[in-house]
């Protein structure tokens, strides 16, 4: 299968493996094209992928600790480091120890985080709203039904 790509990507020739190889690559792609508006918008900020995943999942569990954080984005603390400390150097995160347990930080996102977070999350969703106003009905609920079984596999 040959995947189309606008721009300028180089097109490469890949030759199936395996009958399923097909499905591979519209996810991979598929999922490249579902961010790339975002990580443009990202990248002029000198922000990645893996720092709106870590605004993402704060936005939407408010206090979330460390741990639990990187527990949810399946990284280790140590490769979680990074990215946290970029982000709280630029003003996006914030941190404060739990008044319960001392040796826990809360985590939450300050505005300037949250216009970040939703901006960049508002070109996602408006790249899957278009994908998925190209469907049927029916589409839309296989669509969710693979990508669930997908995610029950973590």
């Amino acid at each position: 299968m040959v995947i189309q790509r606008k721009g300028n990507a180089a097109a490469v020739s890949m030759s199936p493996l395996h009958e399923l190889d097909k499905a591979l690559e519209l996810l991979h792609f598929g999922f490249r094209g579902l961010t790339v508006d975002a990580d443009l918008y990202l990248a002029e900020l000198g922000l990645s992928r893996v720092h709106h995943r870590v605004l993402y999942v704060i936005a939407r569990a408010e206090n979330i600790t460390v741990g639990a954080l990187a527990d949810t984005l399946g990284i280790s603390k140590q490769a979680l480091h990074r990215p946290l400390t970029q982000l709280q150097n630029d003003g996006l995160v914030l941190h404060a120890r739990d008044p319960q347990r001392h040796r826990f930080k809360l985590l939450t996102l300050t505005d300037k985080g949250a216009e970040v977070e939703q901006q960049a999350s508002d070109r996602e969703r408006r790249a899957i709203g278009e994908a998925l106003n190209l469907v049927s009905a029916e589409g839309q609920d296989g669509w969710y039904a693979v990508m669930e079984s997908l995610a029950d596999r973590l």
